[in-house]
């Protein structure tokens, strides 16, 4: 009987622990696509977020991700470690800091061929103020940030 109560304590503990864990590619309470939607390959195309439409879609990472176009869609599928936005597309300034927190499309930059997203404009200034250091401090806290 002691036994078979702590294999089911243990059990529990096991599943909570895996319950609690946060999703490596954010996607919002009640979607599971990322980047908002966007087109993550827009970025690196023209310059600009560009919302993806369900007519293109591919899934990777568990994720559903959305494209214009059927071009960018086949560049993602080729590469797309390159396309999915650093952190999983949280925010890349709160990763720093040691939390998570959304990334919007819509404040984001590209620094070493990398797309980085960060929750507002207010947080992305910050972060363009010391892009380097943020990434050097948020590399250091992912993925152990999910935990």
């Amino acid at each position: 009987m002691k036994r078979q109560l702590l294999l089911i304590t243990f059990a529990l503990f096991v599943s909570a622990s895996a319950w609690a864990s946060e999703p490596a590619v954010y996607t919002g309470l009640l979607s599971n696509t990322g980047a908002g939607g966007y087109d993550t390959v827009s970025y690196f195309q023209t310059g600009k977020p560009t919302k993806g439409s369900r007519e293109y879609t591919t899934e990777h990472l568990g994720v559903t991700w959305r494209f214009s176009s059927a071009e960018n869609l086949a560049r993602f599928e080729a590469n797309p470690k390159r396309y999915v936005p650093v952190y999983g597309g949280y925010c890349a300034w709160a990763v720093a800091q040691g939390y998570l927190a959304k990334g919007d499309p819509e404040h984001w930059a590209i620094r070493d061929g990398r797309l980085y997203l960060n929750y507002n404009q207010s947080v992305q200034d910050r972060w363009l103020k010391n892009t380097a250091g943020f990434i050097r401090q948020a590399d250091a806290n992912w993925p152990k940030v999910l935990e």
